[in-house]
């Protein structure tokens, strides 16, 4: 990144917040007392070169009028590093804004930690991610603008705890410096590595965002994480009507077949038609991931977490791995601090077969990710959206209320599988044993398991969209209408069926 377009922590802070909002926090420091004379010159310099008197910026302002915690690295003091007086002021900042309530937003620009004070400053990293916990435990919003360049302990601590991982375009970011690896293993770091835009191509980053659009980005994502009073807390009147009358049923064979259709809509055409604003999580909204999308989502007004598995991305991408459902819990992480519900929507042919994803823990992920969902303390909708394979489809299906599309469907193994288990490697039977083993919306439905059908596409993919979404804004409150003591083991009680067996 070219070193014109760095920007002050004072120009940040012009850029981002509303005109004439920002008030300081932060108070005079003292210099370490066994500075040496070297490094106390140093300091000296440092505060002539950057014009402030320590290497961060803290204090709070407006955010489209909105009250926010910011606090801000200065490159040009010492390289941005953290020593301990850098360390207090972060710290002190981060803890006024938990006891005020307020949403934080950090802007690191850092070499990491500043050498000249060694293991002391070292360790201050520990006390600031303590910190910052304890803002993220208390339900407040936490956005990370990492800036060129943010390394070693800063970018392995407060900078890389974000609910919401913003990057500046083009910056350096890594835990070892180029610099560093070169001299100590005498070549350079690989080219490419550690830039944003990478780390977003690997779910590292949610998104890479210029400095002129951050003040946008983070506005919006502020909008959809604040807490604020639910609107929308009663029950809508239509959210209980019986599954059996919204959608007919589906033959089973031709619902699997239908779900397949390479014209079939699915996630990204109901996020883009039906939701009223999007940011990404994990850099995966907009399809330059895998299948699986992450995001924060306005639905009709109401915001909540989407985990959503998408058709059209595992086709370009293949099937699904560990790693996703590993994203797909960090997504579930940030709603439960935030207090956020969270809407799943399932539509997948099968997980990963491979051994990558069986060293990778795939089985592990699969239920850790029922665990968190059945553990969730926030309301929670599940979607069948299409096609409902395996364990990967199971992992994002535990909810307060599960809607399917009228065609969809939900199965141990797809068909074909199926049959061939049962059938010693014969797979002509998976139109008999997709009739057979319960699998379709309306089936699920008479067991209890679904508690509404929604009409399939038929053609008009925007009246689709707008159904679903609508749907899912009335199974969200009727979610939220259920007591919070009965909340987690509805979820569970759901499945309990008798055995029929004698």
């Amino acid at each position: 990144m070219a070193e014109e377009l760095r920007l002050g922590a004072g120009e940040l802070i012009g850029i981002v917040l509303d005109p004439g909002t920002f008030a300081s926090w932060d108070l005079p420091t003292a210099q370490p007392a066994d500075a040496s004379p070297a490094y106390r010159a140093d300091l000296t310099r440092a505060r002539e070169v950057a014009g402030t008197d320590e290497a961060v910026l803290t204090g709070r302002g407006e955010l489209d009028g909105r009250p926010v915690a910011v606090v801000v690295s200065e490159f040009g003091f010492l390289g941005g590093t953290v020593g301990v007086a850098c360390a207090e002021r972060i710290e002190a900042a981060v803890r006024r804004a938990t006891a005020e309530g307020l949403p934080l937003l950090a802007a690191p620009a850092s070499g990491g930690t500043r050498m000249q004070e060694g293991a002391l400053a070292f360790v201050q990293m520990i006390r600031i991610t303590g910190a910052i916990m304890a803002h993220r435990q208390a339900g407040l919003p936490y956005i990370v603008y990492l800036r060129h360049p943010t390394m070693g302990g800063v970018f392995a601590s407060w900078g890389s705890l974000g609910h919401l991982m913003l990057a500046e375009p083009r910056a350096l970011l890594g835990f070892t410096g180029p610099k560093v690896y070169a001299s100590l293993h005498g070549a350079p770091f690989p080219a490419g590595i550690q830039t944003a835009e990478n780390l977003a191509r690997n779910g590292l980053i949610d998104a890479v965002v210029t400095p002129a659009r951050l003040r946008e980005f983070a506005s919006r994502a502020l909008r959809l994480t604040v807490r604020r009073p639910d609107a929308d807390a009663l029950p809508d009147p239509d959210a209980r009507r019986s599954a059996g009358a919204v959608a007919a049923a589906a033959e089973p064979w031709q619902a699997v077949q239908r779900t397949r259709e390479l014209a079939r809509p699915g996630l990204r055409e109901v996020l883009r038609l039906a939701s009223n604003d999007l940011v990404p999580l994990s850099g995966s909204a907009d399809g330059a991931h895998s299948g699986l999308v992450t995001a924060l989502v306005d639905f009709g007004g109401t915001s909540c977490a989407v985990i959503g598995q998408d058709r059209q991305g595992q086709r370009e991408h293949g099937p699904l791995g560990p790693a996703a459902l590993r994203r797909a819990r960090r997504c579930i992480q940030t709603a439960a601090e935030l207090g956020l519900p969270v809407v799943t929507f399932i539509d997948m042919p099968g997980m990963a077969l491979s051994r990558e994803a069986e060293e990778g823990g795939l089985s592990a992920e699969i239920a850790l990710c029922l665990a968190d969902l059945l553990s969730l303390p926030s309301p929670t909708v599940a979607v069948l959206l299409g096609e409902g394979a395996g364990g990967g489809a199971l992992a994002l299906l535990p909810a307060d209320r599960i809607i399917a599309v009228a065609d969809a469907w939900l199965a141990p193994l797809p068909p074909e599988g199926s049959s061939a288990i049962l059938h010693k490697g014969d797979t002509s039977f998976a139109a008999e044993l997709a009739g057979v083993q319960g699998i379709t919306a309306d089936r699920l439905a008479t067991d209890g398991i679904v508690d509404t059908i929604v009409p399939g596409p038929a053609g008009d993919t925007a009246a689709f969209a707008h159904s679903l979404a609508g749907a899912v804004v009335r199974e969200l409150r009727t979610a939220r209408s259920i007591p919070q003591t009965r909340r987690l083991p509805a979820r569970t009680e759901r499945f309990h069926v008798s055995s029929t067996l004698g």
